[in-house]
């Protein structure tokens, strides 16, 4: 455990509570003006480099009636920024929109040249890429040779070489000016739209009004942004909490509220980290496991009754993929048992394409390792591998270098600092294994690769109450970057007893300073502390039970106290 740096609390008003204070102040928020998250403090969309010009394009596409196609990708941000493109294009004013989405077991990531023969046999006039692109060279290069314009949507970093396309929007590319790095790939399409509007205004598309109102999208914003893991800077946290806004007022799309409902939650109290482990894992089923089309279908269903029967069909495919997640997990787990490797790589023959990157997740999460997990292509003799990085190893840099220490080892790859995919031939497992291996070794020291939780202090006995636990649930949206407080303290055990199915998580009743308390620990039962005195990192959380509020803990690390 280590507690955060405290920050500058003096620095923001004095009329917030002291903790919100502290726990904003070690999170790097020493701006008061940070605290409002109205839309008007969003940054402008003219600062992104290349919105002019994808402007324009979308704008002649509308005015001469064009076919505009959206290439969209398979998990919750591309699926969520494609049913922004179609949605925000069509109240704009596009009259002919339509999208694809690449099958992942037989395309592959991104615009293909075979995608883009698909688009053509859709009547595409002018093609836009969301959540992908930058590392198109082919596909952009075949739409080209046909006469087919591409505007790339993307937020991946860019290789040595950009495509040509005709337009490209991306935070992250050279040269582009836009404070934020970490829009999502929704995020990306979003402000184009908000962009193409602008343009529309100027040319009088919408005489004396305004155009349409496009915050109705901002529940899809919300849910790609969180559910792609990118860090929730001050201008991806104003789109999530005004996209939770509209959710918990029962505005979202039909589509997004029979996510909600398939899996039993109302969006009155609906959080950030709802969009992470509730809606986006039942979404990204679709992509993983069949074909996510129908997640799309889902979010673009104009009301319930034709998206409850697809959001239903989503939590099964959800269901299914725990089930597949939880065997390869075991797997792997025991694939590692006996390794000493920093650099993770893991491949089994049966393993399922679409769940390796939750198992590459899974075993990070154990092991505080950078892990790729590979399973077998649709292509003979190849290997589709997905990983998971931890702080320190820039994962997308990490294999660039491979990739440049031993050129055609790796077929291709691309992805964030934390996350990334490669494709290379199943002949190189061994090698691959071996180098990758040696650059985590290179980049990670021993204080990298100890697994250190985070806390914000201890709470006093007057913060230790329920009105705490309200507070920092409305003071989020907390994720990635900037997470949600955990507090540590001294507690007597008093009893504790094995829950859940299989009795991985445990109970426990606690006496600290402010009394007796209920805490629970999920997957704690292997480290249970049956009495005496224990150090706990914990969160507060808030149970509800019928009409009932009481206020428990959600143990994260416990101990022996020394």
């Amino acid at each position: 455990m280590r507690r955060r740096p405290p920050g500058e609390p003096q620095a923001l008003p004095a009329s917030l509570p002291m903790v919100l204070r502290r726990v904003y102040a070690a999170r790097g928020l020493s701006d008061p003006a940070q605290l409002a998250l109205d839309l008007k403090h969003l940054l402008p969309p003219d600062q992104l480099l290349g919105i002019g010009s994808a402007a324009d394009l979308l704008a002649q596409a509308i005015r001469e009636q064009k076919r505009i196609v959206i290439a969209g990708d398979y998990d919750a941000d591309g699926a969520t920024a494609t049913a922004v493109a179609v949605l925000g294009l069509k109240a704009l004013g596009a009259a002919n929109v339509g999208y694809l989405v690449p099958n992942r077991f037989t395309m592959g990531y991104g615009l293909s040249p075979p995608l883009v023969e698909l688009a053509r046999g859709q009547g595409a006039e002018l093609l836009v890429t969301v959540d992908n692109g930058i590392a198109s060279l082919a596909g952009i290069e075949a739409a080209n040779a046909i006469g087919l314009p591409v505007v790339v949507t993307d937020h991946h970093l860019a290789g040595p070489e950009l495509p040509a396309a005709a337009a490209i929007v991306n935070p992250n590319q050279p040269g582009c000016p836009f404070a934020s790095k970490h829009l999502a790939g929704v995020g990306v399409m979003f402000y184009v739209l908000l962009a193409l509007r602008a343009r529309l205004r100027t040319d009088g598309a919408f005489g004396a009004a305004s155009g349409p109102n496009l915050a109705e999208l901002l529940d899809l914003v919300a849910l790609g942004t969180v559910a792609d893991v990118v860090r929730l800077d001050y201008n991806n946290r104003i789109l999530v909490q005004q996209g939770l806004a509209r959710i918990r007022a029962g505005r979202a799309r039909p589509g997004l509220m029979a996510l909600l409902e398939a899996a039993g939650r109302t969006p009155e109290r609906i959080n950030a980290g709802d969009l992470g482990f509730v809606l986006g894992p039942r979404l990204n089923a679709a992509g993983r496991l069949d074909d996510m089309a129908r997640g799309i279908e889902c979010l673009l269903a104009p009301d319930r009754e034709t998206a409850l029967p697809i959001a239903q069909e989503l939590d099964k495919l959800n269901r299914e993929r725990r089930g597949i997640e939880a065997q390869m997990r075991d797997d792997a787990l025991a694939l590692v048992a006996e390794s000493d490797d920093v650099g993770v790589v893991l491949h089994e023959p049966d393993w399922h394409e679409g769940v390796v990157g939750l198992v590459a997740s899974r075993v990070k999460d154990a092991l505080h390792r950078p892990v790729i997990a590979f399973a077998c292509a649709h292509e003979r003799g190849m290997l589709k591998g997905s990983g998971r990085s931890i702080p320190g190893l820039h994962l997308r840099d990490a294999l660039a270098a491979v990739d440049a220490k031993y050129p055609g080892l790796i077929t291709r790859f691309g992805g964030h600092a934390m996350a990334a995919g490669l494709t290379m031939p199943e002949e190189g497992l061994a090698a691959f294994r071996t180098v990758f291996d040696v650059q985590c070794r290179a980049l990670l020291d021993a204080d990298a690769l100890a697994q250190v939780i985070d806390s914000d202090g201890e709470l006093g006995p007057q913060e230790f109450v329920l009105d705490t636990a309200h507070l920092i649930e409305s003071a989020g949206p907390w994720g990635q970057g900037f997470p949600e407080p955990r507090f540590d303290g001294e507690f007597e055990v008093i009893d504790l007893r094995p829950i859940g199915k299989d009795g991985n998580h445990v109970r426990y009743r606690l006496r600290g300073p402010q009394g007796l308390i209920n805490a629970v620990h999920f997957n704690g039962a292997e480290i249970a502390v049956d009495g005496g005195r224990v150090r706990a990192v914990y969160q507060l959380a808030i149970n509800r039970w019928q009409d009932r509020e009481t206020l428990e803990l959600k143990i994260e690390q416990i101990e022996a106290a020394s």
